[in-house]
């Protein structure tokens, strides 16, 4: 959790906002007391998490899988995939 005077919110605003959507909480102060918190929504970042799980569920679903045998064979032919 970082500490930030207001006076340096008003100059620095989007650079703290960037950080606190990257998962930060920052403290702002004025005259040395606490008078706000920004903090992540972590409504939507979990919204977002839920989302892409579900993006990748239904994404295995629709991808062939391939036989053990046949990927193994293909590592010794020097293929990557």
């Amino acid at each position: 959790m970082r500490v930030v005077q207001a006076s340096d919110v008003k100059a620095h605003l989007a650079e703290l906002l960037t950080d606190v959507e990257r998962g930060e909480t920052i403290i702002i102060t004025r005259y040395g007391r606490r008078i706000a918190r920004l903090a992540p929504e972590t409504g939507l970042k979990q919204a977002e998490i839920d989302r892409a799980i579900e993006d990748l569920s239904r994404f295995r679903e629709n991808v062939k899988k391939a036989p053990l045998a046949e990927l193994v064979g293909g590592l010794r032919d020097g293929r990557k995939y």
